[in-house]
């Protein structure tokens, strides 16, 4: 195994030989809200895919829990689509949608701060040290295969950690958004877990503390906004496939994860019928920060042409992402999803209402247990993630 993965060591860009060139056509390429015309717009196109963040799987880190793998290839797939989702977040969230990287050129510090999120040590909010352990509360083992639906959730928990990017971070439940739980959730006041609750109980310190107050401003907190969907039984139903696409136009769009059967992808766009993904599947090898605290980041992006399959080869089970920095694209996001989701009479995607359905349980904001971090510290051991995991169990919606 060890000589089947070293070829890959270091790799910068999905091999060439597997990739498809744009064809030369009249059509308009979505990405992520924009939108390019092939014959006039392909080199901006391909400056936006290779500017977003790629995560691949990676080998040589520090093993998960102190004795797990070291290496996440063949399971780590939609961990990685979720961390690049997340990342497109974080970059709309702090350098915008129309930010561009280019190769050796100095980046803000920002875009460094973002990416340190997600190297792969256990002391960073979002790496797959991070992600693997917190899905144990999900019931998914280490080194066990996640669907959407379950980075989703984990995505949720951790972001509650994550002081400086300060998201609140909302995962649909039965195929419907509630506009009134949203609001309640980026208009909340910060507050713990136990003041939810009414609660004195205190796990101590399993994080370390940070003096840092970025997540306690007011206002309204940027809405990560995640809907998992089955958009069939075991094949995609043609009637969402244009609802579905349309979600790639919205200029809130993050995208979606999903793809075949333990074989997960990001997907950024369509062409036609055909989406448009980053594919995780190639294994680097470990990147740790430099001194300076910068990122050697060569090989965190995809610089040549993506990969593009037929929108009916899709798993059904997706889940859909977008962002929403201030109320106002919210509330443009609704109007969006009300004349382009929703016009749909029968078999619609998912609903979007306004109240709170009243046969559900009640809607509690989503708060952080009584520990203070800045989102790039280490929960220390499975024993204190799963001791934190009733404080999170009120907050799954």
């Amino acid at each position: 195994m060890e000589s089947v993965l070293s070829k890959y060591e270091n790799q910068t860009t999905v091999l060439s030989e597997y990739l498809e060139e744009f064809p030369e056509t009249d059509g308009s390429v979505w990405i992520l809200g924009r939108q390019y015309h092939l014959k006039t717009d392909k080199s901006k196109l391909l400056l936006d895919i290779s500017a977003r963040l790629w995560f691949t799987y990676r080998r040589k880190f520090s093993p998960i829990g102190g004795t797990g793998p070291s290496s996440d290839t063949g399971w780590g797939c939609m961990l990685r689509c979720g961390q690049m989702m997340l990342a497109q977040a974080l970059i709309c969230r702090h350098l915008g949608r129309d930010w561009h990287w280019e190769r050796h050129k100095k980046q803000p510090e920002e875009y460094h701060k973002i990416l340190r999120c997600f190297i792969d040590r256990k002391d960073c909010c979002y790496s797959i040290h991070q992600m693997a352990q917190m899905g144990i509360g999900e019931g998914k083992s280490i080194g066990e295969w996640f669907g959407p639906n379950t980075v989703a959730q984990v995505l949720k928990k951790l972001a509650l950690f994550d002081e400086w990017n300060s998201l609140a971070v909302y995962v649909s439940m039965d195929n419907t958004v509630v506009i009134e739980d949203i609001k309640k959730m980026c208009w909340s006041p910060p507050q713990s877990s136990s003041a939810a609750r009414g609660s004195t109980r205190s796990h101590g310190s399993a994080l370390s503390p940070n003096k840092n107050t970025a997540g306690f401003c007011s206002g309204w907190k940027p809405l990560l906004l995640m809907i998992p969907l089955r958009l069939g039984i075991n094949h995609i139903n043609p009637i969402y496939i244009d609802a579905f696409k349309e979600c790639f136009k919205m200029p809130q769009s993050l995208g979606a994860l999903g793809g075949k059967p333990n074989n997960a992808y990001y997907f950024i766009g369509f062409l036609g019928n055909e989406l448009i993904y980053l594919d995780p599947h190639t294994t680097q090898i470990f990147v740790d920060l430099e001194e300076n605290g910068t990122v050697d980041d060569q090989s965190f992006h995809c610089q040549q042409a993506p990969h593009r399959m037929k929108i009916m080869n899709l798993d059904p089970s997706v889940a859909l992402g977008f962002f929403c920095k201030e109320e106002k694209d919210f509330d443009n996001w609704c109007s969006l999803v009300q004349k382009e989701i929703l016009k749909q009479q029968s078999l619609r995607m998912f609903e979007l209402v306004q109240n709170h359905p009243a046969h559900w349980p009640p809607f509690i904001p989503p708060a952080k247990p009584e520990v203070t971090t800045s989102g790039a510290e280490l929960i220390e051991s499975t024993d204190k993630l799963l001791e934190l995991e009733e404080e999170f169990e009120i907050l799954s919606v």
